[in-house]
């Protein structure tokens, strides 16, 4: 992975950045953080129409802001094609066989999957292999020649869309290569204006997906869009 330099913004290293599930909330949402702080934003679809005209809506976003990075829409792997990051924000039925067919190798994989199903208690995580894997863990198995971490599980879509410049919160980054979560830690600052935290391996996403559902049940409750907030660093 080779990341650019943006002659405007000094000292500052940027990246072309694949969003698979653009035109979701989720993705929708860290591509326009992204690309609001000088990241090259791909919008991935299945359709690149699809994906074209959520990119055009992000770059409406984005009019008038000095330093935004570009955002474009194509088909999934013509997304990743170019990029040096892919963020996987996909839902988890159907992961599997997205993943398997996008050409990942050498690029470093962000996944934000969370696992989750909804009955008449409210959410909660699904259980991945008897308990011992995790969205993130698949798309390392499945991308074997990539670097695969898990960060950004827990943001709200409705607070990376709204107007406040960064998100009071915590991005908490999972993963085994630290190259690879340094470039989470790095992007995080597009999303709180700090460094995500380095939150232990990549297994470690068994917690990190699932815990979403503990969000949402707080959101319903409180008629609030909360985050994860880390003391005591």
């Amino acid at each position: 992975m080779i990341p650019h330099r943006r002659g405007n913004i000094p000292g500052v290293t940027t990246y072309r950045i694949a969003v698979m599930g653009g035109t979701g909330p989720q993705g929708k949402g860290l591509g326009y953080r992204f690309a609001r702080h000088g990241h090259d934003v791909v919008i991935g679809s299945r359709a690149a129409e699809k994906a074209e005209v959520v990119a055009a809506e992000v770059t409406e976003r984005l009019a008038g802001l000095e330093g935004a990075g570009t955002v474009t829409g194509a088909a999934n792997a013509d997304a990743c094609a170019e990029a040096d990051v892919v963020l996987l924000a996909v839902p988890w039925d159907g992961h599997d066989e997205l993943v398997a067919s996008l050409p990942l190798a050498g690029k470093t994989v962000i996944s934000c999957v969370n696992p989750l199903a909804f009955d008449k208690r409210g959410a909660h995580g699904q259980v991945i292999d008897g308990g011992e894997g995790s969205a993130a863990e698949h798309a390392a198995q499945l991308a074997p020649d990539a670097t695969v971490v898990g960060a950004f599980h827990n943001v709200s879509a409705v607070g990376l869309w709204g107007d406040e410049e960064y998100l009071d919160e915590d991005v908490l980054c999972v993963g085994d290569s630290d190259d690879g979560k340094a470039v989470a830690i790095e992007l995080a600052r597009a999303v709180t204006g700090r460094d995500g935290i380095s939150a232990g391996k990549l297994r470690l996403a068994r917690v990190l997906e699932p815990m979403t559902a503990v969000l949402i049940s707080i959101n319903r409750k409180y008629k609030v869009h909360s985050g994860i907030r880390i003391s005591g660093l």
